[in-house]
């Protein structure tokens, strides 16, 4: 890619941190970029487990957890801003009877292009606790968050690669294998990318 004339827009994209980076929370890390525009840059890190998951969360902000198929869930490590706070990463819920298609079922959703949702209000969860809510969820305390300009930079270090995000690697593939699986979205597999090569 030459010049600085088109600007790039990652949302909807999954950034691949190369070998080079070495950040304890970036390294190895695959994150899903829910925003991108000229005042910056947000995502949630993927395959970053924290050491809870979602059943003992739920206990601790004293949530009842009604899904089975969820209480086992890891909770993850979304990155180094607002550590304390919940982000919840969703597939869409259509608003019954809403015309306008940005309607979501909760107080506070950002609605990414590509068909998911990022919910920062608690009534996600407790739909969830509650047997409702989305069928597929990946919680995660803090997220990532990049100034305008500066993941661009980053790129241009070659500190990640990007690729176009897969749902089915946020949330059906087991969290070893995301980095993995993501890498493989470009036929690239880690032994084959160094810190020297140059995938912009």
């Amino acid at each position: 890619m030459s010049g600085d004339s088109a600007p790039i827009n990652l949302t909807n994209h999954f950034l691949i941190a190369m070998p080079g980076l070495e950040d304890a929370l970036f390294s190895k890390s695959v994150v899903y970029v829910c925003e991108h525009n000229s005042k910056g840059a947000l995502g949630i890190v993927i395959n970053k487990p924290a050491d809870m998951d979602l059943k003992a969360l739920f206990e601790k902000i004293d949530l009842p957890m009604a899904r089975s198929d969820l209480q086992g869930n890891s909770v993850f490590q979304g990155g180094p801003v607002q550590t304390e706070r919940g982000f919840v990463l969703h597939e869409g819920t259509e608003v019954p009877g809403a015309e306008d298609s940005k309607s979501s079922l909760y107080a506070s959703t950002m609605t990414i292009p590509g068909g998911l949702e990022m919910t920062t209000s608690k009534d996600v969860l407790e739909a969830i606790s509650s047997g409702s809510g989305p069928r597929r969820v990946l919680v995660s305390l803090g997220y990532s968050a990049w100034a305008g300009g500066q993941l661009e930079t980053e790129l241009g270090e070659n500190s990640w690669i990007t690729v176009d995000a897969d749902q089915g690697i946020i949330f059906d593939t087991p969290v070893d294998q995301r980095y993995d699986k993501a890498l493989a979205l470009l036929g690239l597999q880690a032994w084959m990318i160094s810190t020297q090569a140059g995938h912009a």
